[in-house]
């Protein structure tokens, strides 16, 4: 089985394409299970944000992967192949690795750096937990992305290489309604992204906040927590009339601010909107009433860009622990072969010690113990120095070579290594010649 990624981004697609790709909710859910249900496919996760819609999976086959995976994620978006394909980009075993370790430090989101990318990919696998889709190989891999994305944002200034969405958009306010302190703002949904918006807002030195919410009291509490104030989604374009700057990103998947209701608002003087969501919230055409600007994810691509010192360490820890984990997986492949060869080695001794028996009864209880034990440091031994060079060998790029051979060699049953247990893996792990007291040459 190999690792394979598909999808597409803010770099590769138009937000236009991202939004009819995107999903939440159950059509997330089915997509996880049509993915899984694939006959290519053992697990899959899928990580679909405002930035990017991208399919992991473990698979059998490359091309069958790809063709399923493509024709799933066409299926579910309604947008055909061939409109599909040109925007996705696809990654496979070592890549994937590497791909989404950058994607869990924010090198590769639409403001390099941000954090809450840590909190989607959590997410994200947590779903495919939940839901039964990922197993031990996109869990281990989701949990190391997630532990290198701490550690760069722990060990270097990655937050500092590049502002929040919400921070780019607050700069872009500024440009056009000058010094925030004093601007009442009102914020339209409730989520993580709100909740980001909100705090950011309030260290901004915004101190009149409204919160809209299609559930009152989730409002209710975002508002609290910086001493706003909480309004009815249907109270919104009331609101408006008294707002200098509005952020929404409801996830609703429809427009939820039209120019009609900007329009009937009877707004005078410069409003900023910042649209965050995916699909927009805000309908494009308010661009056409004076004195209005919207800034969205589109019109934002490309401005939290930076690459300074900070990326270059952080990429320079993706480099230093894909090796690692990549090292790691390979020499955890080669360790079911190698308890598969001591198994058998030993099943040899015991056989051979029956057929003494059977051929010298009179030996004493006290003599064939000493045989059986001499047998067994004389394997042991002759096992030792080989089964050590194999897994160290095991960790080099072409290491699959090496316990195939040994596998050939000894003509050992391939399935045998998958009903190893961890008992057997912890002892083969110590490097340990076994009975003979050895250590490691």
């Amino acid at each position: 089985m190999s690792l394979l990624a598909i999808g597409l981004s803010h770099r590769t697609a138009p937000v236009a394409l991202l939004e009819r790709v995107s999903m939440t909710g159950d059509a997330l859910v089915k997509m996880l299970h049509d993915v899984l249900g694939d006959v290519h496919v053992s697990e899959t996760m899928i990580v679909s944000t405002c930035n990017r819609v991208e399919v992991y999976a473990e698979v059998d086959r490359f091309h069958g992967g790809v063709t399923a995976v493509t024709d799933l994620l066409s299926a579910h978006s309604g947008v055909p192949v061939e409109q599909l394909t040109p925007h996705l980009y696809v990654h496979y075993e070592d890549r994937v690795v590497e791909h989404l370790f950058a994607v869990a430090c924010g090198l590769d989101s639409m403001v390099v750096g941000e954090g809450q990318i840590l909190g989607q990919v959590r997410q994200s696998l947590r779903l495919a937990q939940d839901q039964g889709t990922a197993g031990s190989t996109l869990n281990d891999l989701a949990q190391q992305a997630l532990r290198v994305g701490k550690r760069a944002h722990t060990e270097t200034g990655i937050d500092r290489a590049g502002a929040s969405l919400v921070g780019v958009g607050l700069t872009l306010a500024q440009d056009v309604l000058g010094p925030l302190t004093g601007r009442r703002a009102l914020v339209v949904g409730a989520g993580s992204m709100s909740a980001l918006s909100v705090a950011t807002l309030a260290r901004a030195g915004i101190t009149d906040i409204v919160v809209a919410n299609r559930t009152f009291e989730r409002a209710a509490r975002l508002a609290q927590s910086v001493g706003g104030r909480a309004v009815e989604l249907g109270d919104v374009g009331r609101e408006l009339a008294g707002a200098d700057l509005v952020i929404s990103c409801t996830g609703a998947g429809d427009v939820v601010l039209t120019a009609e209701m900007v329009r009937r608002s009877g707004h005078t003087g410069p409003l900023f909107l910042l649209d965050l969501a995916l699909p927009h919230d805000i309908d494009p055409a308010v661009r056409d009433l004076p004195g209005v600007t919207l800034a969205d994810l589109e019109s934002m691509r490309g401005l939290g860009d930076q690459d300074g010192d900070h990326v270059a360490a952080v990429r320079s820890i993706v480099a230093t622990e894909v090796c690692e984990y990549l090292k790691a997986e390979r020499a955890a492949r080669v360790t079911p072969t190698v308890v598969a060869l001591r198994a058998k080695a030993a099943d040899v001794v015991e056989i051979e010690l029956g057929r003494l028996v059977t051929r010298m009864p009179e030996i004493d209880g006290r003599l064939r113990g000493e045989i059986a034990q001499t047998m067994r440091r004389v394997v042991e031994k002759l096992l030792h120095e080989p089964t050590v060079r194999v897994k160290r060998l095991a960790a080099s790029p072409a290491g699959d070579h090496y316990a195939e051979a040994l596998r050939e060699l000894f003509d050992l049953n391939p399935k045998v290594p998958e009903a190893v247990t961890r008992a057997d893996v912890a002892d083969i792990e110590t490097d340990s010649p076994g009975r003979a007291g050895e250590e490691d040459a």
